[in-house]
């Protein structure tokens, strides 16, 4: 059974940074891109960032520039590293397969002062 569990969310403020880590536990095969995604309060969940397992990488436009994905095929594990943190990337971040059912429970990322 895969199982998906995200971790590294909290409070952070404007500015500032967090790593989000998804560890990947179980076997899947012939699902090649992992994807991030993010739900705020009262919106629908939105794409943030994807890497394919030749490193290849998709950005929604506004993270560009602040957030970096990347992944480690052999453990197998996926990381977003978000910089210059604003209020509005407020939201529970998920990690899973693209093109799949398989999603992680979500860790929250609140940016307030």
């Amino acid at each position: 059974q895969v199982q998906l569990v995200e971790s590294g969310g909290g409070l952070v403020q404007p500015g500032g940074s967090l790593r989000l880590s998804c560890v990947v536990t179980g076997f899947i095969v012939g699902y090649d891109v992992m994807v991030w995604y993010r739900q705020a309060p009262g919106k629908s969940r939105e794409f943030v960032a994807a890497i394919t397992s030749g490193k290849r990488t998709n950005y929604a436009e506004s993270v560009k520039g602040r957030f970096t994905v990347s992944r480690d095929n052999a453990k197998p594990t996926m990381w977003l590293q978000m910089n210059m943190l604003k209020p509005e990337d407020t939201a529970v971040y998920y990690c899973g397969f693209q093109g799949t059912d398989f999603w992680g429970q979500g860790t929250q990322v609140t940016v307030s002062s």
